[in-house]
């Protein structure tokens, strides 16, 4: 039997799918550039970014995270021709809110030694400091030999009090 958030998704996707017309878009985004930016349900980076069907690639983990990425944006760059990447975190992100420490605790409570020890070695990449992680996570990017040196990326912060962004970097 379907949950109910699994018939929501039949029901909205039958919806979406008998006025959807742009099956005709090609694979590489048309605009060749990707997005990295958070998974916070608070974000929805087609409205706040402007980006239209098959314009960009959009890249969403916790934190808009450039190392967790990486392997989405070598495939964006190196073999569906994106040249710019956008590297957008937010305001009021959940990673600024814990240390590693605290997500190895939480992960032993409620997973046990089994579970923790899946997780051992695990970076769950927080931050303590917005603008800095931006400024980090650009240069990881810049300084990649997996990213191609002619790639533009900026950084940028997303407001989401005001729905506003800011460049960083």
């Amino acid at each position: 039997m379907a949950t109910q958030i699994q018939a929501n998704l039949k029901k909205k996707n039958a919806e979406y799918a008998s006025i959807f017309k742009e099956g005709h878009l090609t694979l590489p985004p048309a605009k060749k550039y990707a997005v990295v930016t958070c998974m916070d349900a608070r974000i929805d980076p087609a409205a706040a970014y402007g980006i239209d069907l098959g314009d960009a690639h959009v890249i969403r983990n916790a934190g808009g995270n450039a190392r967790d990425a990486l392997r989405s944006l070598v495939i964006s760059e190196l073999l569906l021709g994106t040249n710019e990447i956008l590297l957008i975190k937010h305001t009021g992100c959940g990673m600024l809110t814990f240390k590693n420490e605290d997500a190895h605790a939480v992960v032993e409570k409620n997973l046990g030694a089994a579970g923790q020890q899946e997780l051992s070695g695990l970076d769950f990449q927080p931050f303590p400091d917005l603008e800095k992680a931006v400024e980090d996570d650009v240069k990881y990017l810049k300084a990649s030999k997996a990213i191609p040196g002619s790639i533009t990326i900026s950084g940028w912060v997303y407001e989401v009090e005001t729905g506003k962004v800011n460049q960083v970097v």
